[in-house]
Formats: structure tokens, C-alpha cells, sequence
């Protein structure tokens, strides 16, 4: 009995332990976690990948685009150039959730877009941010069934074309046919499984030639594709999708979300394009602006406008401000107001911080002595584009 006793007391301390091990164990699992490198980074990053679900709580920390979508909106451009090299070689495309996006993201969630489109001016200094906060923009329209009229760099048409001609329907007008033609199949790439799916129809005929022309009720697909193939009238096809999308919008067929980046490039005192008297010719003279300048009117419904002012779209002697009056002068403030302005600044503290520890989870900085990060942000001033040239030679 004694013994019996004995072995129910060893039985009982065994059973005491494990418990007691179970407990540890039980412990250690639930604090792992929260040790774990995963939980540092999520410090910094986000698993919601979905624009329409930011909020507050993601704010200042990176999103990542999958791979297919970062090719479908922005294989014709849309991020700055450093930054897709960064995207390279980090092998990723993440974008930080900030505050102005945030902003531009409530104000077009709670539009009311049976009321003529509204448009905002995203404005701020260079290397704030202006393009990364569109281009959060344009990954929410995306998902969201916004066939998206996007122009990655307007000055590109003014500072740089491709190629200019006389245009061969309007007098003393400059056409920019492969500018047009690019334009075109970034169009396409961008919307081609909404245009797919909804299946849009010209209103009219649209005649080019005495050979050529495009029959009323064609899908919206044949008329880009009209323009892709025929480059002399691409700049026409260009100004005729335009004016679909505006009857179809209005219509209530689709919905439009107009994104122009450098869209003062528009209003500009001179281009550098020369006439045939060798005389710089004004913006109002390229026709392939004037689509453009259209669409940003308030003639239309079931639209968002959003467009960007930049001093780097102006050029020598025209850079004193930022602000969206000196930059758009009197005609092309008048041309938007009203409108609602979105300010983009410097990073918080908050975002610098986390921009740092995203740069050093893909060791593109290493381990740092003690107060490297204040001379970055002295030697930056928390200016993104600045960040990021500084770092680039470490």
C-alpha cells in the first residue's frame, strides 16, 4: 500500500512538471511572434494590398503591387525612372501609404459621380512624393472598374516628342503621331480586360480617308487598335476615344478616371517645338493636347480628375513656386477652378523611419553606427527624392 502510495506521488509531481512545461511551451510560442524578424518588418510593411482598405492604421508603412498589376498599369510609364530602378533591385514594387493618397483615396470613395466630374490638383515641392501619390491612385482605380485616361509625364509632349508634323486637318497645328500612337497602346495595356469585359461602342462614324474609317457601333478596342496601325491618325483616334469616353461616362456605360501628371505642362508660355518658320510653337498649338484639356473639364459625369502641378514641368525662369496658381498661370487656373488642392510634403518622422528600415530589410543599407539616421534626415530633410539619391551611392 505504501509503495502503491509512492508511485501515485512520483505520477503526480511527473504530471506537475509537464504541466508546467506545457505552460512554458504554451508561453513561448505566444511571445515568439512578437520576437520574430516577421514582426519587425511589420513594422514598416502591410499585408493589405488592396488600396480601398488603407486607412489610418496602414499609414506610413509599404504596400507591396503584384507583379502583374505594377506590369499592367505602369508598363508605359507612371513611376519615376530612379524608382523603377529601385524596384529592380529590390525585386519588388512597394509603395508607401501616405497621407495625401489617403486623402485623394476618401474624397473618391465618397464622390458622388452623377455630379460633373471633380478634380484635384496634387501639388508640392520636387521630390515630395507628387507621382508615387498618382500612382497609388491609379492602382485603386484599377481595381475598381475605372477605365483609366492616363499620361505619365505631359512635358514629355512639349520638352521631348518623339516626332512632329504639320497637322494635316488643322492650320498652323503640330501633330505628335508617335507620341499618340505610344499614348494609344498604354491605353490599351492599362484597360484591356475592362474594355473586354464591357465591350464599349462608338457612337458615329469616324472617316479618315476616303478609304478609311470606322464604323458606328465598332468596339472601342478596333478604334485604339485603328490608331496603333495607322500612325498618321493616331493623334485623330486619340482625340475621338476621348470624346467616346465622355458620352459613354455620361452615359453611365463606364466610369472614368483621368490621372495627368505635369498637366501645367499644358499651359506652359512655350514648348521646345519649332514651326516651320522656326518659331517655338505655344501648347493650345499641338492638337494632341487639346483632348486632353477637354476631358478636364467639368462637361461630364461619372469621372474623377486627378492632376498634378510640377515646377520641373516648366522650365528655366518659370520655377519660382510650387503652388498651383503661379504654376498653372491664369488660364489654366481658371481652366480648373475650382478644384480641390491636395498638398504633398517631406516625410514625417514616422515615414522616414519606416523608409529606413525598408531600405535596411533589403540591405540596401546595413548595420549603421549610432545617429546615422539623424544625419540622414539633416543631410535629406526628409525629402523623399533626396533620401533616396543619398543612400543610392552607400
Amino acid at each position: 500500500m505504501k509503495m502503491f502510495r509512492n508511485q501515485l506521488g512520483n505520477l503526480s509531481r511527473v504530471s506537475s512538471q509537464l504541466q508546467r512545461i506545457s505552460r512554458v511551451e504554451l508561453m513561448s510560442t505566444e511571445v515568439q511572434p512578437a520576437e520574430s524578424a516577421n514582426s519587425v518588418i511589420n513594422e514598416f510593411r502591410t499585408a493589405v494590398t488592396s488600396p480601398g482598405e488603407h486607412s489610418a492604421l496602414q499609414l506610413a508603412k509599404f504596400y507591396k503591387i503584384p507583379a502583374e498589376e505594377k506590369k499592367q498599369i505602369f508598363a508605359g510609364g507612371g513611376l519615376p525612372k530612379q524608382y523603377e530602378q529601385q524596384i529592380k533591385t529590390f525585386t519588388e514594387a512597394c509603395l508607401m501609404v501616405r497621407q495625401p493618397a489617403l486623402e485623394l483615396l476618401n474624397y473618391i470613395k465618397n464622390a458622388d459621380l452623377s455630379k460633373p466630374a471633380v478634380r484635384y490638383v496634387i501639388y508640392g515641392d520636387n521630390g515630395v512624393g507628387k507621382t508615387l501619390t498618382m500612382a497609388h491612385v491609379l492602382h485603386y482605380g484599377s481595381l475598381n472598374d475605372f477605365l483609366l485616361v492616363h499620361v505619365p509625364w505631359a512635358p514629355n509632349w512639349t520638352k521631348r516628342p518623339k516626332e512632329s508634323t504639320n497637322s494635316s486637318t488643322q492650320e498652323g497645328f503640330i501633330d505628335l503621331p508617335f507620341d499618340a500612337a505610344a499614348w494609344l497602346v498604354h491605353f490599351k495595356t492599362q484597360n484591356a480586360k475592362l474594355l473586354q469585359k464591357l465591350q464599349l461602342k462608338t457612337s458615329k462614324e469616324y472617316v479618315w480617308s476616303k478609304r478609311e474609317s470606322t464604323p458606328a457601333g465598332a468596339t472601342l478596342v478596333e478604334l485604339i487598335e485603328h490608331g496603333i496601325a495607322r500612325i498618321k491618325y493616331a493623334t485623330e483616334t486619340t482625340a475621338a476615344l476621348i470624346s467616346e469616353l465622355k458620352l459613354l461616362s455620361t452615359g453611365g456605360q463606364c466610369k472614368v478616371l483621368v490621372a495627368i501628371d505635369g498637366f501645367n505642362a499644358f499651359f506652359h508660355p512655350i514648348t521646345r517645338i519649332f514651326s516651320d518658320n522656326k518659331q517655338l510653337v505655344t501648347p493650345d498649338r499641338i492638337t494632341l493636347t487639346q483632348p486632353f484639356l477637354d476631358i478636364t473639364k467639368y462637361d461630364w459625369t461619372n469621372g474623377i480628375c486627378v492632376l498634378s502641378v510640377d515646377k520641373i514641368a516648366m522650365t528655366e525662369g518659370y520655377m519660382d513656386s510650387y503652388m498651383p496658381r503661379y504654376l498653372l498661370g491664369k488660364t489654366g487656373f481658371e481652366h480648373l477652378d475650382p478644384f480641390v488642392p491636395v498638398h504633398v510634403t517631406n516625410y514625417t518622422d514616422k515615414e522616414f523611419l519606416s523608409c529606413i528600415n525598408y531600405y535596411m530589410d533589403r540591405h540596401w543599407i546595413t548595420k549603421t553606427q549610432p545617429g546615422f539616421e539623424e544625419q540622414l534626415k539633416f543631410m535629406s530633410n526628409h525629402n523623399p527624392y533626396t533620401l533616396m539619391q543619398i543612400v543610392r551611392g552607400l
